[in-house]
């Protein structure tokens, strides 16, 4: 085990070992087992370590499940799925897994071994969270992703949270805006969000494809648009599904507010994005959170006139979604 410096970022541990293969030859291996911060000191390493090294001695001995504890999973998971090099889950997917695991997970269950874990016990413990029943539904399919991890790796021998309800409802149903409330919306913005208000109500796309365009994917002739990958936390990515990838027709307004968005931003070649970031000077787009602020701050003051039968205005929460056939008729 070695410490080791980075150029950014906090110092790492790596664990280093060798194994000599079928000819006879020593191979040498290495991987970062975790940071300085999450393993302040050479135990606690070590203790990470352990799913890794039952991992690497799997031909050797055998292990007793009893003897890894929740916390020695969400490590030996983090090293094997969450690391940078593994490409089966996308950057946001682990982004978010691991903050489910730091702020929920660990806290409550890092003391408790894999034997001890109870369907009931799990199933009242998600009950008393004080979170959306979307949240609670992530952390329990989190949870049944980290069991079936450590039966992938035959650590273990059965999936405790299969059993588990946990139901993902929404508490409260989503506001549909009208196309006459859409246009009050757009005639009180900007040239840049107005064009990304069209984009998102008259196509659909989520905002992770939003912000991944570029002009070479509008073909301004044919009247549609290529989505071919998508941007979330600044990082650039495949689209989410296969069918997200289908040309999306453009409508006439759209293309119209497109050109005079093009007109006013200084870099549109066709490798540019559309949405291009100035603090980085056309090297990256912006990001959904800062660029909607403004747009939900005027849809607030737009929206306060509006009321419901059940007494209740709309908040922060309100989607910008609508039919595109009724935008289309106007």
């Amino acid at each position: 085990m070695e410490r080791l410096n980075r150029k950014r970022g906090p110092q790492v541990w790596r664990f280093r070992w060798s194994e000599i293969d079928t000819l006879g030859k020593r191979l040498y291996h290495k991987k970062i087992v975790g940071t300085v911060e999450h393993c302040p000191d050479e135990t606690a390493v070590r203790r990470a370590a352990v799913g890794l090294l039952s991992e690497i001695n799997a031909d050797v001995r055998p292990t007793s499940p009893r003897a890894f504890t929740i916390a020695q999973r969400c490590d030996h998971f983090e090293q094997r799925e969450l690391a940078k090099e593994n490409t089966w889950r996308s950057h946001a997917t682990k982004k978010i897994y691991k903050a489910y695991l730091t702020r929920w997970v660990r806290p409550h269950w890092h003391k408790y071994e894999l034997s001890e874990i109870r369907t009931i016990q799990v199933e009242s413990w998600l009950r008393r969270l004080l979170l959306a029943k979307s949240s609670c539904a992530k952390i329990r399919n989190l949870m049944s992703v980290l069991f079936n991890h450590a039966c992938r790796y035959e650590l273990f021998d059965r999936n405790p949270i299969y059993l588990v309800r946990q139901s993902a409802k929404r508490r409260r149903v989503p506001v549909i805006l009208t196309p006459s409330e859409i246009k009050a919306l757009v005639d009180k913005l900007r040239i840049r969000e107005r064009t990304l208000v069209l984009l998102a109500v008259s196509t659909g796309l989520p905002q992770s494809e939003l912000f991944g365009l570029k002009w070479g994917d509008i073909d301004f002739t044919e009247g549609h648009m290529h989505v071919t990958r998508s941007i979330v936390y600044g990082v650039e990515g495949p689209c989410k599904t296969e069918a997200s990838q289908k040309p999306v027709p453009v409508h006439s307004i759209l293309v119209e507010a497109l050109l005079q968005w093009r007109k006013a931003v200084r870099c549109a070649s066709a490798d540019a994005w559309i949405f291009a970031s100035k603090r980085y000077r056309g090297r990256r787009p912006y990001w959904a959170r800062r660029s909607y602020a403004n747009t939900f701050a005027l849809w607030r003051r737009v929206s306060e006139s509006r009321s419901y039968s059940d007494g209740t205005r709309s908040g922060t929460r309100t989607r910008l979604c609508y039919e595109v056939s009724e935008l289309n008729s106007r």
